[in-house]
């Protein structure tokens, strides 16, 4: 048994369903309980990471866990994991905390966890991921109005990810011992910018699509409004002061999996139905 947390998001479900794809009994975790378009096979069970008492229950038969990052009660969690028989935890993290920068709030939650993954006495594998192509969902409001996005940081190259991809190489790394104690760094085929992204959704949906480029400060002034100004300041650290760079490209899908990761103009195909 397999243990999936954030079952419902964007990462979770993917591995959830890789893992049940392969036969493997899995539980995942969620605070409401199982959504209508729940994967095959998965079974869905409630319980609050902040609160590691609440899950007992779902930890009992389980030989390892999908974890993610930035819960207060991870060290507890993972003591809970290790008494439960639990031998293998997979960490999702960030491409950010390689700088061990936690004057950065995003990067610190990922070193903080990454450190407690690392003292568990539990077998580990860390994935870090460079942004998800799932990111584009955000811009749905704004094709819904009309053809133009107006989007922040439009200079920014980043090798995006489909989450499909990061659910198939941890659940590799959990059905194997191979990928135990490793940096597991996934990324996207190419490096792109919000404009050509929006170009392929365009050409996918038939649309001549538009971007206009958010100034930062009105970028700031809009992300102040939906996030605590420690991560709106994390992320103008990483994308107007450059402090990451998520253009690199690695083979870590390819390598752990057999094949290449998804292209961005793939991932639009599979998701059109969502931006009609």
């Amino acid at each position: 048994m397999f243990l999936v947390t954030g079952g419902t998001g964007n990462v979770g479900r993917e591995v959830a369903a890789a893992l049940a794809a392969a036969g493997e009994p899995v539980r995942a975790l969620a605070r409401s309980g199982a959504p209508a378009d729940a994967p095959d096979g998965v079974e869905y069970v409630t319980g609050d990471l902040n609160r590691p008492d609440t899950l007992a229950p779902a930890l009992q038969g389980v030989r390892g866990l999908f974890l993610l990052p930035g819960y207060d009660g991870t060290a507890e969690l993972l003591a809970e994991a290790g008494r439960a028989g639990a031998e293998h935890v997979v960490l999702l993290s960030g491409s950010s905390a390689e700088s061990g920068d936690t004057a950065n709030a995003v990067s610190r939650y990922m070193i903080e966890s990454e450190a407690a993954v690392r003292a568990s006495g539990l077998a580990w594998t860390i994935v870090r991921p460079s942004g998800f192509m799932s990111n584009t969902f955000e811009w749905i409001p704004q094709l819904e109005a009309g053809d133009v996005v107006r989007a922040p940081f439009a200079g920014v190259p980043i090798a995006v990810i489909d989450p499909a991809d990061i659910g198939a190489v941890v659940a590799a790394a959990l059905l194997g011992e191979e990928h135990r104690g490793r940096v597991l760094r996934v990324t996207g085929p190419e490096p792109l910018r919000p404009a050509d992204r929006l170009r392929t959704l365009g050409g996918v949906l038939g649309r001549d699509l538009r971007l206009d480029a958010q100034p930062d400060d009105e970028a700031r002034k809009e992300m102040l409004r939906n996030m605590p100004e420690k991560y709106v300041d994390a992320f103008f650290d990483f994308y107007v002061a450059g402090s990451l760079d998520e253009s690199v490209v690695t083979t870590t899908v390819r390598d752990v999996t057999g094949r290449p990761p998804r292209t961005f103009e793939q991932w639009a195909a599979a998701h059109a139905a969502s931006f009609a």
